[in-house]
């Protein structure tokens, strides 16, 4: 079943195949905080000491938002649809509990169960850094929990209930590469519409944690590209030495300058790559963005494209895991077997 018109059949396969095939779909995309997450570890939002630019090689600390803080939410997003929708086997699936294996979620997104088999991500996320430094993306708040009546004490008790946390600020923007190996078209649109419909990310996700999703373009190649870290750069470059300079802490980025300077970025680096690639990137990917839209706006083709996906992965599962698992335990059988003849 084919969806797309504005993409050539060329750079997707028939099936998902079991070995590395050379096909990547990147998906180009400005993380947009609107809210105040966290992306923390042990308590401290993440970051990293790292050169502002290429070209402006002074050192700042960079907020980090890891890999598995962008990818979680995202895959999050697609097994609350393929539930709501009761597509596949869905209900066994209980993330970090139990897999079906066979499902869009986990030949995509790769899942382990110890002895019971496991089965590499497809989607390839790095860590994301903040253009601006860690100084002016993030501000420290006082956090209470006051008492019924809304005061912190009660019977002349004082509560000790009061803590301190740093946040990220609003309006702080994190370039990130979303990469899917060797892509069926309804797999790129699995992890395609995933990406656009995640909305929260980090800790403390119903509270706060607002993230906007704007992808400015999908590069089509036969393998990796620039990293987050060198897209971030040739961005932050771009901006600071616009003539005005387009970076002025501690206010917050606009976000067409961003934008801009963020696609002027990617298709700056991609001239540098040693490897053959189509770039939907500005008007062509307005195309492709809106053909996208109409698919997973619509209920009834959403549903279409989903179990399209669900197909493919559950075809896979039982050509190259359950066959494999049932080796694995055969052998294992007769292991155990001899072991006990021995003895």
């Amino acid at each position: 079943m084919q969806f797309l018109t504005t993409v050539d059949a060329k750079h997707f396969h028939t099936e998902i195949p079991a070995r590395p095939m050379g096909k990547y779909a990147h998906f180009i995309t400005i993380r947009i905080t609107e809210s105040y997450p966290l992306f923390q570890t042990d308590g401290e939002l993440n970051k990293a000491r790292v050169r502002a630019g290429v070209n402006n090689s002074e050192a700042i600390s960079r907020l980090a938002m890891f890999k598995r803080k962008q990818s979680t939410p995202e895959r999050l997003t697609g097994r609350e649809l393929l539930r709501n929708y009761q597509i596949g086997d869905w209900e066994k699936c209980d993330y970090n509990v139990d897999f079906s294996k066979t499902t869009p979620d986990c030949i995509l997104y790769g899942f382990a169960i110890g002895d019971s088999g496991s089965e590499k991500s497809k989607v390839v996320v790095d860590t994301a850094y903040s253009i601006t430094p860690f100084d002016d993306s993030h501000l420290n708040f006082t956090l209470n929990a006051p008492f019924e009546n809304g005061t912190m004490s009660r019977n002349g008790e004082v509560t000790s209930r009061i803590n301190s946390q740093d946040h990220i600020l609003p309006q702080t923007f994190f370039p990130s590469i979303v990469t899917l190996k060797d892509p069926t078209e309804a797999g790129f649109l699995y992890v395609f519409n995933n990406i656009l419909r995640t909305r929260h990310y980090g800790a403390q996700t119903t509270r706060t944690g607002r993230v906007r999703n704007e992808l400015i373009g999908v590069i089509f190649a036969d393998g990796e590209i620039v990293s987050n870290l060198r897209w971030t750069q040739h961005i932050y470059d771009l901006m600071k030495d616009a003539q005005p300079t387009q970076i002025n802490s501690p206010d917050p980025l606009n976000e067409d300058d961003v934008l801009k300077a963020a696609k002027s970025a990617i298709e700056e680096a991609m001239k540098n790559e040693y490897i053959p690639f189509t770039a939907s990137i500005g008007d062509k990917f307005d195309t492709l963005l809106a053909e996208v839209k109409e698919i997973t706006g619509d209920e009834s083709k959403l549903k279409e494209l989903l179990q399209q996906a669900n197909n493919e992965s559950t075809a896979y599962a039982n050509k190259h895991i359950t066959k494999s698992g049932d080796k694995a335990k055969k052998g294992a059988k007769k292991a155990t077997s001899t072991a006990a003849a021995e003895s």
